[in-house]
Order: C-alpha cells, then sequence, then structure tokens
C-alpha cells in the first residue's frame, strides 16, 4: 500500500455493490472529513463490487481512495487496517450519512477514556424521524442473546452518554485495539451480530465502547444487504449468527441454559411448520468445526471468563 497522509483519523467506507448508496451518502462523508480537525482522509473499501461502483468513484470522485478486497462483509476492514498508520479509524457503511461536525466526538472519546475501543454516534433513520441506535443493549430470550437499541424507554435517554455493547454499521475504533482482538470474525459472514460479537470481546478484554451522543449519523437500515439479499434471508442470518455468537462465547449457566432452549425451539418449529429456526440452526452447525477453534482460541488462558461474561450482561441486559 502506498504512504499515506499525517491525517488525524480517516474514514473507510464498505461498499459493496452500492453506486447508489454511495451517490446519496458520500458526499455527507466528505464533508464531515472536511471538517475535522487536524485532517481526515476518506477510503471506499471495495468488495468487488460489479455494479461499476469503481469505475464511477474514479471519474466522480477522484479524491477518494478505493482499496479493492474480497467480499468478507465488515472483516474486509481487517487487513485494510493493518496496512494504516492512523490510531483512531472510522468504519462506515455505504448506506450512512454524517452530520457535518460527526467526526470529532468520536475521536475524542479515546483522549478521554484509556479503556475505550470504540465510540459510536446517535444514530437516526435518512428522514430523522426514527431512532436506530446506537446505545446498544442485549435481550436473552428463550438461551439466544440479541442487541437491541430501541429498548423501552430508550426516548428518554438517547441524548445520554454511556457506554454501549455494539455499534454496528457506524463507529469509530482504536485501531491498534481493535486488530488485537481479531477485528470482526468472518464467521459471521455476510453478515449480522458480527457488531456484537466486537463489543462482547472487546469487553472481555478490559475494553470499553462509548455512545456519543454529541455526534450524529442517519443509516438507511438494511439499505446494502435487503435488496441482495431479501428480508427472509436477513432473518436467517441474525438467527444463524445470534447461534454462533452462543456458541462460541457463552459459558457456565449462560451457555447450559441456551442448550436447554434449543430443542424446545426446534420442536415449537417443526410443530408450526416454521422452518427458519431449523436452517438457521443446521447451517451454524456446520460452520461447528471453526466455532470449536475461535472458542478455543480465545478462552485459552482466561481466568474467570465467567465472571467478566456476567458483568457484560449486567451492565447492559434489560
Amino acid at each position: 500500500m502506498e504512504p499515506l497522509s499525517s491525517d488525524r483519523t480517516r474514514i473507510l467506507v464498505l461498499n459493496y455493490n452500492g453506486r447508489g448508496l454511495l451517490d446519496e451518502c458520500l458526499p455527507s462523508v466528505l464533508e464531515a472529513a472536511r471538517r475535522t480537525p487536524g485532517g481526515c482522509g476518506v477510503v471506499v473499501v471495495d468488495n468487488d463490487s460489479t455494479d461499476g461502483s469503481r469505475e464511477w468513484l474514479a471519474a466522480d470522485w477522484p479524491q477518494v481512495r478505493v482499496i479493492r478486497r474480497p467480499n468478507l462483509g465488515l472483516a474486509s476492514f481487517n487487513t485494510v487496517l493493518a496496512e494504516l498508520d492512523e490510531p483512531i479509524v472510522l468504519l462506515l457503511n455505504n448506506d450512512v450519512k454524517l452530520a457535518p461536525d460527526a467526526v470529532a466526538p468520536l475521536l475524542d472519546v479515546f483522549d478521554l477514556h484509556a479503556d475505550a475501543v470504540f465510540s459510536a454516534p446517535q444514530c437516526w433513520t435518512f428522514d430523522g424521524t426514527l431512532y436506530e441506535g446506537m446505545r446498544t443493549r442485549v435481550r436473552s430470550r428463550f438461551g439466544l442473546v440479541q442487541g437491541m437499541s430501541r429498548v423501552p424507554g430508550h426516548e428518554a435517554i438517547v441524548d445520554r452518554p454511556d457506554l454501549t455493547a455494539a455499534a454496528g454499521p457506524v463507529l469509530a475504533v482504536d485501531r491498534v485495539k481493535f486488530l488485537a482482538l481479531g477485528g470482526y470474525d468472518a464467521l459471521f459472514h455476510p453478515g449480522r451480530i458480527e457488531d456484537l460479537d466486537l463489543g462482547f470481546r472487546a469487553w472481555m478484554a478490559g475494553g470499553r465502547g462509548y455512545y456519543v451522543p454529541e455526534s450524529t449519523a442517519y443509516h438507511k437500515g438494511f439499505g446494502t444487504f435487503a435488496p441482495v439479499l431479501g428480508d427472509d434471508r436477513c432473518d436467517g442470518l441474525a438467527i444463524r449468527n445470534t447461534l454462533i455468537f452462543a456458541w462460541k462465547n457463552l459459558r457456565g449457566p449462560r451457555l447450559i441454559r441456551h442448550g436447554c432452549w434449543l430443542p424446545i425451539r426446534l420442536a415449537g418449529s417443526l410443530i408450526r411448520g416454521r422452518w427458519a429456526f431449523p436452517r438457521a440452526f443446521f447451517e451454524a452447525l456446520g460452520r461447528a468445526r471453526a466455532i470449536v477453534a475461535a472458542r478455543r482460541a480465545q478462552h485459552l488462558g482466561q481466568v474467570g471468563w465467567v465472571e467478566r461474561q456476567e458483568a457484560f450482561f449486567r451492565r447492559f441486559e434489560w
């Protein structure tokens, strides 16, 4: 990779066949970068798009650097971050707009908190009417762990800084800490839940994620996924990856409860003729070898895993 500038930070925009989304969102990202004190570069990480995204960027936005990577979803960020120099990097989906002054508050977190692994803005739908997150909490429901932002009563606290369990479409990361955690796990490809997996691993390593309502972003939910995969496949991936999250990360009584609920969920789905959960279960089971390897690697030498795990749930569960 060619030498990079000495900008304070860099924004990476992940793209796969999202020329239309880039056309809508990229101007706001470039304006936010321009207004960042200390300088901020913008790079599009393109996952082998076939819709002419790279050619369009070269013609219409020649000042934006494009890095081509195989399509590993969010895990495509990992190798790019390993080649950068900036200590803090913003990671965006291509369906995200930024408010003009969105970047600086996210960066300030890392000066204020030595344990910060990532920071996340207050996020709204494109029209600004519906809160999208990123003050994320978790819910354990019938043995499955889910990340949630629009929890009961969230309207009263969206403007309050806090810790967050995860951040999906837009976040700033400490590049070194992110890479030390292994970045995003490609086990979850093509996507869903990998942000909660990252947030959980950060917590288990002693790091924290911070919700920064002074920073504002706008997200077109499923702007990338739904047109490509369809709603049913998106829902199936959420179930599959929730299972992978549990099998990879959970230990102790919480994992036992998860295991007890699995046959009940499977039987209930089959009795009612609903095939989404059984399909997701067997698809996750097909990744068992990789899950076991990941589980062994991250638990190796980890004394007190269950205690830290339960501290995570006490802090974020509702």
